[in-house]
């Protein structure tokens, strides 16, 4: 071969490498790559897990114990009530048993501390029956008689009461035609009374009817 066939053969490769150039087309070269581009997209999105949608909660299942806890749990309840309500009760009986022991414990205090006075009161009582009771003896008759009075202490035993065995004491008895039943006709000593409490009961004469 010539130098002058080499340079031919040089001179076509150029031109076919020159025309392979031109033949490449800029806008597909710039597609190209977009289009690799949207299939790396596609195979991503291809790869990522889908989704599970979100479901409404479902609510858990009773367990087969919760019934016989509750249970327990009611029972225990209606016991520490009933205990309670014991408690209760016994309080309040205890309250009153002690205000009813208290109110006892000071009227049988007043009481000792009035009955030392009746022999007093009796002195008193006698004084005004004679006329005897006058000037300031009468001012602290009339003082005593009222502390008295208000600590509760009721005098009892008048001529013409109905005579009563639980109240009266009969020292003497006779008949008469002006009474229908047992009456006193005469009073020796007056009685007393605290509340419902018997301090001394009255002596008296009764007359029965004929």
């Amino acid at each position: 071969m010539s130098a002058t066939d080499d340079e031919n053969d040089g001179q076509a490769t150029e031109r076919v490498v020159i025309r392979d150039r031109r033949k490449i087309d800029p806008k597909a070269e710039s597609k190209a790559p977009a289009a690799k581009g949207k299939a790396q997209v596609g195979a991503h999105r291809a790869a990522e897990p889908e989704q599970e949608t979100p479901q409404a909660a479902q609510p858990e299942e009773s367990k087969p114990g919760l019934g016989a806890e509750l249970e327990a749990l009611r029972t225990d309840l209606e016991e520490r009530t009933h205990d309670l309500q014991r408690v209760t009760a016994e309080y309040a009986n205890y309250r009153k048993r002690v205000d009813r022991d208290r109110g006892a414990a000071a009227e049988q205090t007043t009481g000792a501390v009035l009955t030392a006075l009746l022999p007093v009161l009796d002195d008193i009582d006698r004084a005004r029956e004679h006329g005897d009771l006058s000037g300031p003896f009468a001012s602290v008759a009339e003082s005593l008689t009222t502390v008295t009075g208000k600590l509760g202490l009721v005098p009892f035993g008048e001529k013409g009461d109905p005579f009563d065995p639980n109240r009266h004491e009969a020292v003497a008895h006779q008949t008469s035609a002006d009474v229908t039943e047992p009456t006193c006709v005469e009073v020796m000593r007056r009685g007393y009374t605290l509340g419902e409490r018997l301090l001394r009961p009255a002596m008296v004469a009764v007359a029965d009817p004929e």
